[in-house]
């Protein structure tokens, strides 16, 4: 099997849509909940989500037939432990003012239900090529749902997108005001809502 055969890409892009982690299968949702007030958190949780499935795939595909069936998971926690503990600490000396912003959420990956289910039901049972583009594409189906929520409720929230404004000032001199409701966790959850209420009107229509 080639590294970009038919089914190696189905693999990898099958997450970002039709298969994706949020909108079908309504897996890590609390996460998004959490740190989507702000485009730049979300992005960055997205990105250490797909990192940290995609290597914690490849480990436990590699070690995969020597693990007791007994202690899979908790191997399988061990080695996500160690992954976001070492993305814990580079968030911490690289981009500080996002890792004290995102707080607890980074540790609680170890317990996130992607990744958890990824290593269980693909890692466990295929090779690392595989199961290393079935983590990116995981966790960039993940991060997409982050950031259109994130981008969302920034912008109608505060105006701005990665911290930069906007929305002209002269915009607020005419009477706008930026909606304080898209900084309450509920709005993620309702604009959560309306992308998997969307995204399954168009791809599932009744024939």
């Amino acid at each position: 099997m080639g590294l970009f055969s038919k089914q190696n890409k189905e693999v990898f892009t099958n997450p970002l849509n039709l298969d994706n982690p949020i909108m079908v299968q309504v897996l890590g949702i609390c996460s998004a909940l959490a740190v989507t007030a702000q485009l730049k958190p979300a992005v960055v949780m997205g990105l250490a989500v797909t990192v940290i499935t995609a290597f914690a795939n490849v480990i436990i595909s590699i070690i995969r037939k020597t693990i007791p069936n007994r202690i899979r998971i908790i191997v399988q926690l061990v080695v996500v432990a160690a992954l976001v503990t070492i993305v814990s600490q580079i968030l911490k000396a690289f981009a500080y003012d996002v890792s004290v912003q995102l707080s607890v959420y980074v540790g609680l990956i170890i317990t996130n239900c992607i990744l958890m289910g990824r290593l269980e039901a693909f890692a466990m049972m295929n090779k690392p090529w595989p199961s290393f583009l079935d983590g990116v594409g995981n966790g960039l189906g993940y991060a997409l749902i982050l950031v259109i929520v994130g981008a969302c409720r920034e912008f109608f929230g505060r105006g701005s997108l990665f911290g930069f404004s906007i929305i002209p000032q002269s915009f607020y001199d005419f009477g706008y005001m930026n909606n304080g409701m898209m900084s309450m966790p509920a709005m993620a959850l309702i604009l959560c809502g309306a992308i998997i209420w969307v995204h399954r009107a168009y791809f599932y229509k009744e024939k």
